[in-house]
């Protein structure tokens, strides 16, 4: 097989579709962008997660004087009610559990809560014997959080046991979402790239029908033929995949690096060596994408 001959021939399609090649890499660009983006969010909802997940406390919230729940009945937790928490917590059972507790109090509670509300109205409408006193546990395995719930979840003196986790769940639900929706416009696009591919390829089969009889006559191989439309589409679609790596690449640094890290530091977010990950698999799913639908384009054309 000559191989310069196959590249004249795929040259030469390339310069008789050149608009249609610019809406391949433009497709191809876009969808390929969109699935990079997609796979950067999940890699960054794993990031969070193990670093959140791991600092997630468990919440044993004290019965105030206003406290309705059944186990709240006698009021505010007393000191006896207290010093059993304690125990639990220190006890034989929990320890083993638990990593480190601290206790904070009404007036603790109370400048906590100035801190986070400080300009705003409700701040002066709270007294500290309003708040909860609160118990905070880390757990040195926080996927067994559940066992604290129900060491105190019936315990006298305790209005309510939180798991900190829920809160974090609601949030990477949101944030898959996010990754999902990007993932379904990225599969539209992508099959938009690949019909926009099997036309081209045809169109470009079509303009050369002449020739192709010719190779045909003289004993060329179906391979021979179809190679040439194959490198085309792949062509077209490695440009495109390139600049979608290079958009990935400019999205971490810019946007992620240069604009979010510095503003947001207590999180841990995807950087450039994730990035680079991420730009070889883009390149390698656009080649397979597209030399698919060239070879099943020419074939449905040459019909063989």
């Amino acid at each position: 097989m000559r191989l310069s001959l196959i590249w004249q021939e795929a040259t030469t399609g390339l310069r008789r579709n050149v608009s249609m090649v610019i809406s391949v890499i433009l497709v191809t660009f876009i969808s390929l962008t969109f699935v990079g983006t997609a796979v950067l969010l999940q890699m960054q909802i794993g990031q969070m997660k193990n670093y959140w997940y791991d600092r997630a406390q468990v919440a044993i919230y004290l019965c105030t004087a206003d406290s309705l729940t059944e186990t709240c009945t006698a009021g505010a937790a007393t000191d006896d009610q207290k010093a059993s928490i304690t125990g639990q917590l220190e006890g034989e059972t929990l320890a083993p559990f638990v990593e480190e507790f601290y206790f904070e109090d009404h007036q603790l509670a109370y400048d906590n809560f100035q801190k986070q509300f400080a300009g705003n109205d409700l701040a002066s409408l709270v007294a500290p014997e309003q708040l909860n006193e609160t118990y905070w546990v880390n757990l040195k395995d926080p996927s067994q959080s559940e066992v604290l719930v129900e060491a105190f979840s019936s315990t006298a003196g305790v209005e309510e046991v939180t798991d900190q986790r829920q809160y974090l769940d609601a949030i990477f639900q949101v944030l898959n979402v996010a990754s999902y929706t990007a993932i379904g416009i990225a599969g539209l696009m992508l099959i938009a790239a690949v019909l926009l591919i099997a036309t081209t390829i045809r169109l470009s089969a079509y303009s050369r029908r002449k020739e192709i009889g010719i190779m045909r006559l003289v004993g060329a191989s179906n391979r021979f033929i179809q190679t040439p439309f194959i490198l085309e589409g792949v062509f077209s679609a490695v440009i495109g995949s390139i600049l979608a790596g290079g958009a990935v690449i400019g999205i971490v640094h810019y946007f992620i690096a240069g604009y979010l890290a510095p503003r947001m530091p207590f999180v841990s977010f995807v950087d450039i060596s994730d990035a680079f990950i991420v730009v070889p698999v883009l390149i390698l799913l656009g080649m397979i994408l597209a030399a698919l639908s060239a070879n099943f384009a020419i074939k449905r054309y040459l019909k063989i």
